[in-house]
């Protein structure tokens, strides 16, 4: 993973003013509407050549061998926003294979956002994994079943990041809320910019029924696919972001709440479809439910 783009203060007034305002208008733009060629967005970062874009930048794809697995990460780092990518995950035998699709800062403090997709024997489902890190701290996963199956097509996983809350969707269909509750002590990502990575790589010591099934490597190589990465964020750039409250551009995903209709949406994905929730696991926190999981 590269190091953080920020740029110190020298490096910023090394712009004229007027050179530097043209510049953050245009990123502005950019930031709000970005839907761009995956040449323009992505960087493949390791993997020997498993990792390709395809189709004059249409789509992305990675792969995994008993060799080595693949990744890539944005060229941009994001504060806030919401961002989209259609996944079509490992057809076939994919136990053991983990698809990571994710958002993360520098740093040994780091924060980070995760998805990500633990590949199962065939007929089996996929467990969406999602996790939240704060300040280095994590451990708060909850995992999903999918009402569909992800290997068949195309479909979108999302993040909305906003100063109240972080929601993971899938189809736009909100399935975790991760809520801001510094009030109470707990750490919430805000101030430390994110670079949206992905990677596909072999966990079979852990990722299939806790490192019972092992990758059959006669299936390899695993492929998931990637398309119409869009985003609707504010970019990082020469050490700040280019939203500021004098943008002329309304950012939707700065509502603070999610609303009545998808808030029905949260409840049943959750009533339906989760199969581990930390905040309930009396095993890890003998002493109660981390503070985050008091308020509902």
């Amino acid at each position: 993973m590269s190091s953080s783009s920020s740029s110190s203060s020298s490096s910023s007034s090394s712009s004229s003013p007027s050179s530097l305002a043209v510049l953050l208008v245009l990123v502005t733009v950019i930031s709000v509407t970005s839907a761009g060629n995956l040449y323009q967005e992505f960087d493949i970062t390791w993997g020997d050549g498993r990792g390709k874009i395809l189709d004059n930048g249409v789509l992305l794809t990675l792969s995994l061998d008993r060799f080595s697995g693949s990744g890539f990460q944005s060229k941009h780092q994001y504060l806030f926003g919401k961002i989209d990518m259609q996944l079509k995950l490992v057809p076939g035998n994919s136990a053991g294979t983990v698809t990571a699709y994710y958002l993360r800062s520098q740093g040994p403090s780091w924060d980070e956002i995760d998805f990500e997709f633990l590949g199962n024997l065939t007929g089996n489902p996929y467990i969406v994994h999602t996790n939240v890190y704060a300040q280095g701290k994590g451990d708060r996963e909850q995992q999903f079943y999918l009402w569909f199956d992800p290997t068949a097509d195309f479909h979108t996983y999302s993040v909305l990041w906003n100063p109240q809350r972080i929601v993971f969707y899938v189809d736009e269909v909100p399935i975790r809320e991760f809520k801001n509750l510094e009030r109470l002590g707990v750490p919430f990502p805000k101030s430390q910019p994110m670079r949206l990575y992905s990677s596909l790589w072999n966990a079979d010591d852990w990722a299939t029924r806790g490192g019972l099934v092992k990758t059959d490597w006669s299936q390899a190589p695993f492929t998931a696919s990637y398309r119409n990465f869009h985003t609707d964020a504010c970019v990082w750039l020469l050490g700040r972001s280019t939203c500021n409250s004098r943008s002329p551009v309304a950012h939707s995903w700065l509502s603070p709440e999610m609303g009545f209709a998808n808030r029905q949406k949260l409840s049943w994905v959750r009533r339906r479809f989760m199969i581990y929730n930390y905040c309930v696991d009396a095993k890890r926190f003998p002493q109660g439910q981390p503070r985050e999981c008091t308020v509902s």
